[in-house]
């Protein structure tokens, strides 16, 4: 979460609940602080917990109309993203509405888009690519796969067209 700007904004753009779970309470200090600066204090949770710990708290929460995945590329002893990612997509079919989406996030200059697209396709079918969302003109790169990749998909769950 970090700051928890996603979901700042998305209490902006409406949203009833924001959940943000990150293992640093200093960072989700932050973000309940911008949540009380921006007026959105009442809509919004924050869990200082390990993800992987933390599943049964988040499906009890949910299912949410969009889930976004913003981990760190490498965490020592918690995450990892190129072993660790893919557990948390074959996860995500349970925490988002059929119809809803999934933004994921990867800033680890070694893994590129084809990479984050085939651990989905691989981990959770049923999560279908939309697009990839360009990064803003302050954030651009010289070399894109190396830069933030930020990719949108929908939750098709078998059975529904």
């Amino acid at each position: 979460s970090y700051t928890c700007a996603f979901s700042v904004a998305a209490c902006n753009g409406g949203a009833d609940l924001v959940v943000n779970l990150d293992m640093s309470k200093g960072a989700l200090k932050v973000g309940q602080r911008n949540h009380e600066i921006n007026g959105v204090a009442k809509r919004a949770k924050f869990l200082s917990h390990n993800l992987f710990k933390s599943w049964g708290k988040l499906k009890r929460l949910g299912p949410f109309d969009c889930v976004v995945v913003d981990p760190p590329s490498y965490q020592k002893g918690s995450f990892v993203a190129e072993k660790d990612y893919v557990k948390v997509i074959r996860r995500l079919p349970s925490l988002v509405a059929p119809n809803g989406c999934a933004l994921l996030c990867l800033n680890a200059p070694e893994l590129d888009t084809v990479w984050l697209k085939s651990q989905v396709r691989d981990a959770a079918p049923e999560l279908v690519f939309v697009e990839r969302i360009p990064n803003p003109p302050s954030f651009e790169s010289a070399f894109p796969e190396r830069a933030l990749k930020v990719l949108l998909f929908e939750y098709i769950p078998a059975g529904i067209d």
